[in-house]
């Protein structure tokens, strides 16, 4: 199964391509959709959605699994990574690819182990599992394919999950 996963953000949008199978999962590619900080969000987000559309397109993957919103602190970055996920999330509608959300304790918890584990921990098991060099670089990439990781161990488990169309099965 080839997993796209996408971490949303409205400067910097990570995505991570892996192929699962079973317990095994390989990483395919990654690396970032930018926009550049002058621009209004507007033109941001029609960025966004020609090139995840573009992504898409050329990755061809068999799922997406982005990751849900956690609003923490700040609120203002916040909405604006909202509407670029929004635009994300109609743009692998529009190409037709079940999608799978994920919060980031359950993108942890699937990593890790731990609900709770830190940025650095998830990287290095991101690595370690993927059995990569090093970490991928920008860090936004590194966390989208966690993401793919979490749908690849959500995707063979016998435990509920999210599934495409949002509700539990």
């Amino acid at each position: 199964m080839r997993i796209l996963g996408i971490d949303p953000g409205y400067a910097i949008v990570g995505f991570g391509l892996i192929e699962a199978e079973r317990a095994q999962a390989r990483m395919e590619s990654y690396g970032a959709i930018t926009t550049p900080a002058g621009l209004p969000l507007s033109k941001r987000l029609l960025q966004i959605d020609r090139d995840a559309q573009e992504l898409l397109e050329t990755l061809k993957p068999d799922v997406v699994a982005v990751e849900r919103l956690f609003f923490n602190t700040n609120r203002t970055t916040g909405i604006a990574v909202a509407h670029s996920r929004g635009v994300i999330l109609c743009a692998v509608e529009r190409c037709g690819v079940p999608l799978c959300e994920y919060t980031p304790s359950q993108v942890k918890i699937a990593v890790t182990g731990y609900g709770k584990a830190d940025k650095r921990q998830v990287m290095d098991m991101t690595r370690r599992i993927l059995r990569l060099k090093s970490l991928p670089k920008p860090d936004d990439a590194a966390d989208a394919l966690s993401i793919a990781l979490c749908h690849a161990r959500s995707a063979t488990s016998r435990l509920p999950r999210p599934a495409p169309n949002g509700k539990t099965v």
